[in-house]
């Protein structure tokens, strides 16, 4: 068998954010990788770690000319990319911005890295691209009809992956994550979103009485409470991923898809029950009008990443997801 090159020079777009930082400490961890990171510290630099294997570059990917000449001087095995604009409700809002970002920006990185011979990426993609689900457990093969412009970018990018495989050889690996949720128990890393749109940190903040209410969009969705039932996954488990897919493209020629959640759905009325006993403390909550673009139900099958990886979500709990967040807000609300 022939010998493959060893992959040790990384680089994350958008490691600064929330994911894509909880990517580069476990990356870091490991101790076997370089890391670049790109980003446009929309998000701010809370999340920047500190460390000499790490370098971080303020690059947006709908610069081409930075793009190239980061490319082109760096030496790089391997793509992580998480940059994205990544808000359901705005993307239907602003859905030029998500189309350039997204789009656009994902092109220009996919056109950096063929001129420069980089032919392994890793992609963050959504569990948004399938839609309203025909099935209560969605499989890889699932039909893809997005309901909104984010889900619709991602869609566009898997297929992008798809033709530059076959015409280029570009290898890939894509995580169609349902709701990333948590934060790292050391606390060193966090979830920084502004305007912070993330349901549990959003509950918790109310709980803290940093916010008088909280709103559930919709209370006659098709579910077993009306409310919108969905999947959620640990930061890290998705990290954890991300490596075991490091691994796999260094010994293969593929270019493949693969869910990431712990196949189990949760209503938005089950998150503030487990989030009041969680902290121990009340929510007010009002009913509102569902939000456009939000489908009823969103619950992976990952089985086939549990097979084809070897990959185990550790935090299959959601009380567990919920109280990192809450720890983590604890420690860092003045």
């Amino acid at each position: 068998m022939k010998n493959k090159k060893l992959i040790k020079n990384i680089c994350v777009t958008g490691g600064a954010g929330y994911i894509g930082a909880h990517f580069v400490n476990k990356l870091n961890l490991t101790k076997k990788f370089y890391i670049y990171v790109l980003d446009n510290f929309q998000q701010g630099k809370k999340n920047i770690i500190k460390d000499k294997n790490i370098n971080y570059y303020n690059i947006d990917l709908k610069n081409k000319n930075k793009l190239n000449k980061f490319f082109k001087s760096k030496k790089v095995d391997l793509v992580a990319h998480f940059a994205a604009l990544a808000s359901v409700p705005d993307s239907v809002k602003n859905p030029a911005d998500y189309y350039a970002n997204n789009i656009i920006g994902g092109l220009n990185l996919l056109e950096a890295m063929i001129k420069n011979n980089i032919n392994k990426i890793i992609f963050s993609s959504s569990a948004a691209i399938y839609g309203e689900p025909k099935t209560k457990f969605i499989k890889e093969n699932h039909p893809k009809n997005p309901t909104n412009p984010y889900g619709y970018t991602k869609l566009v990018f898997e297929n992008f992956l798809i033709d530059y495989n076959k015409a280029y050889g570009l290898n890939s690996i894509s995580f169609r994550y349902f709701c990333a949720s948590g934060v790292d128990e050391s606390q060193t890393i966090g979830e920084y979103h502004n305007p912070e749109n993330h349901i549990i940190p959003v509950l918790i903040e109310t709980a803290l009485g940093l916010r008088k209410k909280f709103y559930v969009y919709g209370h006659n969705f098709p579910t077993k409470d009306g409310t919108g039932i969905r999947d959620y996954i640990h930061v890290n488990d998705l990290a954890e991923a991300h490596i075991l897919a490091i691994k796999k493209l260094q010994t293969k020629n593929i270019c493949e898809f693969y869910n990431l959640g712990i196949n189990k759905g949760y209503s938005v009325l089950d998150l503030i029950k487990t989030t009041e006993k969680i902290t121990g403390l009340k929510i007010k909550y009002e009913f509102v009008n569902r939000r456009p673009g939000d489908p009823s139900q969103l619950i992976a099958d990952s089985s086939l990443a549990y097979k084809k990886l070897g990959w185990q979500p550790k935090y299959r709990k959601i009380e567990q997801i919920i109280k990192t967040t809450f720890d983590y807000k604890l420690k860092n609300t003045t």
